[in-house]
Order: C-alpha cells, then sequence, then structure tokens
C-alpha cells in the first residue's frame, strides 16, 4: 500500500512538473493559410507555444485552465510591419526634437506599445527612431515593460537632407554633418559603415529612406535619395549582416531604383508606376502600403498649424494618394505585408488599415492573411509566428463579431495573448 502511495505521488509531482495547460474554446477560428473559418475548435497552448488544435470542444483536464471564446472569432496575433513606438503624431510636434530628451521617449513609447498590444498586434516592425525602440524592444522581451514583440530597424538610413537626416529643419550653426554613425551616408563605403552601426547598435533589420518623405522638414517628398550603387552596397552589407532591408519610398524613380538594389520591402510607394509595380513582381518585392498614414496626414493637414509651412503641402498631395496606389498594386498581383505607419496617426487604431484595404477591393481574409501569414513570411519568422499550429507560439487573439460579414470587428479585440500570456480578457 505504501509503495502505491508513493508512485501516486511521483505522478502527481510529475503531472505538476509538466505545468499547466491552456485550453481555449474557439467559436470560430480563422486559417489563415487556407482563407476560411472554422467552427468548433479547442487550442491546447503549453507553456509558450501552441501544442494542439482539435475539433470540437474537448474535456479539460483538472489542472488545466479554461478559457472560453465560444462566442468569439479567434485568430493568430496580427502583425505590422511599419510602426514608429517612439512618437505619436500632435499639433506643433516639430519643434519638440529641442526639447525632448530620450528618456521622455522612453516613457511615452510605453504607452504607445501597451495601446498596440491591447489592439491586437502582438509583433511590429519598428521602422526607425532615435534608437529608444531598441531599448523598447529590449524591456518587452525580457518581461519588464507591456508591448508586442519587436524587430527594429534602429535608425533609419538616409542621405546627406534625405528624409531620415535628423538635422533637417536646424538653422545652420545646429546642422553640423552627420555621418554613418548618425545614419546618413553618402557612397559606397558609408553604406556599409551604415550598416555596420546599426549592427553594432542591436538593429533587427535595415531601413532606408530612398526617397523624400512627408514629414521630414524638406521641401521634397517623392525626389530619389539614393544612387542605385548606395542601395545595392547597402543590402550587400545587410545581407553579411542577415539583416533585410525596407525601403521608405514615395517617388516612382526612387521606388524603381531600390527595387533594382535588391530591397526587401516598398513601404507607402505612393507614386508607383506601372513600371514599378511590373519590377515588384519580378524582383518578388513585397509592398507595405500604409493607407492609415496617408488618410491621416492628409487630414491633420487640413488644420490650420498642425504642420509646418514646409509639410502641409506635401502631407495634401501625398497622402490621398496610398489607398487608389495600393488598389493598383494588389490587382496586379503584388505581394502586400500589412503595415500602417502607426505613429504618424495614433497608436491603438492600427486596425483602420483592414477597413481601408477592404475600401480598395482586397477580402477581409486577404487582409487578415497579409497581417499575419504574409507578414510572417517578409519577417522571416514563419516557424514561429503568422498561424495557429502547432509549436509556433501561442499569439492569439479574439474579436467580436465576424469580420468576413463586416470588416469594423477588427477594431473590436477582446482578447489577447502573447507567448501564453494573457494580456486583455473581456
Amino acid at each position: 500500500m505504501k509503495i502505491f502511495s508513493l508512485f501516486g505521488l511521483l505522478l502527481l509531482f510529475a503531472s505538476l512538473a509538466s505545468g499547466q495547460r491552456t485550453i481555449i474554446y474557439c467559436g470560430q477560428l480563422v486559417d489563415v493559410k487556407a482563407g476560411k473559418m472554422l467552427s468548433a475548435k479547442t487550442i491546447i497552448v503549453d507553456g509558450k507555444k501552441i501544442a494542439d488544435i482539435q475539433d470540437g470542444y474537448i474535456t479539460a483536464r483538472n489542472n488545466d485552465k479554461v478559457i472560453d471564446l465560444k462566442n468569439r472569432t479567434v485568430m493568430p496575433g496580427l502583425i505590422d510591419m511599419h510602426v514608429h513606438l517612439e512618437m505619436e503624431t500632435k499639433k506643433g510636434e516639430a519643434g519638440e526634437r529641442f526639447v525632448v530628451n530620450p528618456a521622455d521617449i522612453a516613457f511615452s513609447s510605453l504607452k504607445y506599445a501597451n495601446s498596440t498590444l491591447m489592439s491586437g498586434f502582438t509583433t511590429v516592425r519598428d521602422l526607425g527612431g532615435t534608437g529608444v525602440n531598441i531599448s523598447l524592444r529590449n524591456a518587452i522581451a525580457k518581461g519588464e515593460v507591456v508591448g508586442p514583440r519587436i524587430f527594429t530597424a534602429g535608425k533609419s538610413i538616409a542621405t546627406t537632407g534625405g528624409h531620415a537626416d535628423p538635422t533637417n529643419g536646424y538653422r545652420k550653426d545646429l546642422m553640423g554633418d552627420p555621418g554613418p554613425k548618425e545614419g546618413v551616408i553618402n557612397g559606397v563605403e558609408e553604406a556599409y559603415q551604415a550598416v555596420r552601426q546599426r549592427y553594432k547598435e542591436g538593429s533587427d533589420l535595415i531601413k532606408i529612406t530612398a526617397t523624400g518623405g512627408v514629414l521630414s522638414q524638406a521641401k521634397d517628398g517623392a525626389n530619389a535619395q539614393f544612387t542605385e550603387e548606395e542601395i545595392k552596397a547597402i543590402v550587400a552589407a545587410a545581407k553579411d549582416y542577415g539583416f533585410k532591408v525596407a525601403a521608405h519610398a514615395h517617388g516612382a524613380e526612387g521606388i524603381k531604383r531600390a527595387i533594382r538594389g535588391g530591397v526587401n520591402s516598398i513601404e507607402h510607394g505612393t507614386f508607383m508606376d506601372d513600371e514599378g509595380i511590373a519590377l515588384m513582381k519580378q524582383y518578388g518585392t513585397w509592398y507595405v502600403p500604409t493607407i492609415t498614414a496617408g488618410k491621416s496626414v492628409g487630414d491633420s493637414a487640413k488644420i490650420p498649424g498642425y504642420y509646418t509651412e514646409v509639410v502641409t503641402p506635401k502631407a495634401l498631395a501625398t497622402g490621398p494618394m496610398i489607398q487608389a496606389t495600393f488598389a493598383k498594386a494588389y490587382k496586379a498581383g503584388v505581394k502586400i505585408a500589412f503595415g500602417t505607419d502607426a505613429g504618424v496617426y495614433a497608436h491603438g487604431k492600427n486596425w483602420l488599415e483592414f477597413v481601408y484595404m477592404h475600401e480598395a477591393g482586397m477580402p477581409v481574409m486577404e487582409a487578415i492573411k497579409s497581417a499575419t501569414v504574409s507578414a510572417a513570411e517578409l519577417l522571416g519568422a514563419t516557424d514561429i509566428l503568422g498561424s495557429i499550429e502547432n509549436g509556433k507560439l501561442a499569439d492569439i487573439i479574439a474579436i467580436d463579431g465576424d469580420p468576413v460579414k463586416d470588416v469594423q470587428a477588427m477594431g473590436r479585440v477582446r482578447f489577447v495573448m502573447k507567448e501564453g500570456k494573457v494580456y486583455k480578457s473581456e
């Protein structure tokens, strides 16, 4: 009898040591790979990963934690491939760079990161900041603060006077001559140096500003700002360090130079022409459209004094065009990955991109795919992210309603789990 009791205790301790499973009952489950909606499924989460998906609602074991989402639509955690977690748009923000310290930026970024996660985006690609974004990534990964998983470019790479030259708009005695360390290059040699500096600082990828931009304090928002040789050098250096390269690009010529130069994605793509679309298909380049940012800057520019005199006309001319470009690229068969440029508009409203993509002709299920499995493919992380499958990280969200019938449901996120931990449950 004593031997049996000892054996029973050993079994009990073994069961406890194995950890508590989480059982999630799903009323509807989005199969992003097949592009269809499944009914009555059970997801089994063990630790940080998905252990199994079964038909129906299985009987839980005594030690299991049960989460009932039978009245929700469940899908993988969403991925936004273009955000800026260090900032958020506001009237007159151009002058803040002279008074705001890195510590101020860091405290604000905590709020923006939390809003992003609570809106269902468990992973983001941060495409340019001061370097605080690298520290934010690390703090979230350590569990010290709450936010999405971050893949960050650190500081974007520009040319002198280019969109990501940090001294644009300064008076002459303050401009100085920033170089590769600050993310400003001229020529092939400095291109290599800037990429290596990003590696040294801990970036996950490279972001270049291949053309002018809307919100920089410079006159032209669409001119080509790198030579093709410089872009090829950046891409070659990036490959040495295992980086992918994202290219901010509005103007047609800069877009084509970036594609021929070998970048992995074009961000915004506002004035992309037919030749650029054909090149994207030929090279397999991804398009990250950021329609939400376009609409936001166009609206904000109508508010007197919201932007500076040099920015306002660019915002009025450029912003409203992105949705039409997206529609044209989508219909042509260009590969699309979801991205919003959050920070240019208020964080937490990333889901609006689904509405605008759908308005432009993309079925909702395809839009969801662009923010899950397609985004994971561009990240190079399909082994752990992008779909609800055995062995992948348990990034799982649930919304109120059926998004196929009502795309606004993407804004009604009621449940958020990241790596098996519940951050939101309504």
